[in-house]
């Protein structure tokens, strides 16, 4: 079992120097077992919802209209193609409640929409060398969650994850691929949150982080929690050699 990695590009990090992502990463996970407190956060949103006591952000929000300008940037139509916490605010806005996939998927949703944060997974048994956040040569290779058939092609330019394979995330935060997709059969899965404006968010990213990290703790053997950044800009952070005087960690 190799152990996980992931980089924020320099490229990435010059272009987007706001940047703060939590990587929380579970192990042991048991998504067969009952949730009830996902079950419970997901009913609360919902019936403050519907109590008119709280909305999804959307677009006119802060913390959504920094990505749109993201998304702008490297050349993706926002409105089009929506960063994940705005496509999930605006469904759960219309029809009221938020979907049930599986108790993992169920408690990063919850912890997204509440908090206005992008956020995704990745079933660690399925990624193959080390994830990157970088931009997309135009070469990679894309399967979206749920199409299995197909293969999609990045823009050159597009912010992307990838691993050795291809590509895990489009348009930076957009839609997950199919392979590396969460279930309740998942055990060991890397879960996202981030912003590109964390001199503003930044305190809400580490307050959902460890919000989910109270959600998953029943329900794991054991999970640890690391920032990127464009200062720190590999979780989990390298080793100083002998020679060096150890830097401050971003992992928690």
């Amino acid at each position: 079992m190799s152990a996980f990695r992931i980089s924020l590009s320099p490229a990435v990090a010059a272009g987007f120097p706001d940047t703060l992502i939590a990587v929380l990463i579970a192990t042991g996970l048991r998504g067969g077992e009952p949730w009830p407190a996902t079950d419970a956060a997901l009913a609360d949103l919902e019936r403050r919802l519907a109590d008119g006591a709280w909305a999804p952000a959307d677009e006119n929000d802060p913390r959504i209209a920094a990505w749109h300008t993201a998304y702008r940037s490297f050349g993706t139509n926002p409105r089009r193609i929506r960063p994940s916490v705005d496509a999930l605010g605006r469904r759960m806005a219309k029809k009221g409640t938020l979907p049930r996939i599986s108790p993992a998927v169920d408690a990063y949703n919850a912890v997204s929409v509440r908090h206005g944060l992008p956020a995704g997974a990745f079933d660690l048994d399925q990624v193959t060398g080390e994830v990157a956040i970088r931009h997309a040569d135009g070469g990679e290779t894309f399967t979206p969650l749920g199409e299995a058939g197909t293969v999609e092609h990045p823009r050159p330019g597009e912010v992307v994850y990838t691993d050795a394979t291809g590509v895990l995330t489009r348009h930076w935060n957009h839609r997950d691929a199919h392979r590396t997709r969460v279930t309740e059969d998942s055990t060991r899965v890397a879960f996202i949150l981030e912003t590109v404006a964390a001199t503003r968010d930044g305190h809400l990213v580490k307050t959902a982080a460890e919000e989910l990290r109270t959600l998953l703790h029943p329900h794991c053997d054991d999970s640890t929690l690391h920032y990127l950044s464009p200062a720190h800009p590999h979780a989990p952070s390298p080793s100083p050699s002998p020679s060096s005087s150890p830097s401050p960690s971003p992992s928690a």
